[in-house]
């Protein structure tokens, strides 16, 4: 299975292979700022997973924590993906062009989550990371 996703503007194009290790909501502040929403959904998937198809070298990175840089369509701003000292890791569902087939299976970092937004889901709240994750 071959997914592909895009940016807001279309410049910015990717392919996934294979599906998602697991799918996730993050409430972190830095997650809420960078995508201007209550949460930021991601999929992990494994780097040999990933390839651009177009708009490489329109992929800017912003450093938010050393070693992860949280990339982004420098023509629209749309966030895109984030890698780990240079491999990308993380991919931003909200940016698929199709439906995955993977569904998300926690919230994590709810302890700084948006005070005016209420989790309504039966889903798994962890304060920080999950119990056995750690970047």
């Amino acid at each position: 299975m071959a997914m592909r996703g895009s940016c807001l503007c279309g410049a910015v194009s990717y392919e996934i292979t294979g599906s998602f290790k697991f799918m996730g909501n993050c409430h972190c502040s830095m997650c809420r700022k960078s995508h201007g929403a209550a949460f930021a959904t991601w999929g992990i998937i494994s780097p040999d997973q990933f390839r651009w198809l177009s708009g490489e070298d329109l992929v800017q990175g912003y450093e938010s924590s050393p070693g992860k840089q949280r990339c982004f369509c420098r023509k629209c701003g749309s966030p895109v993906v984030c890698t780990h000292s240079g491999t990308v890791g993380e991919v931003v569902v909200g940016t698929l062009d199709g439906d995955s087939g993977t569904r998300p299976r926690e919230h994590i970092f709810v302890g700084s989550k948006a005070p005016w937004y209420e989790i309504a889901d039966a889903l798994p709240q962890f304060k920080e990371w999950p119990p056995g994750f750690e970047p």
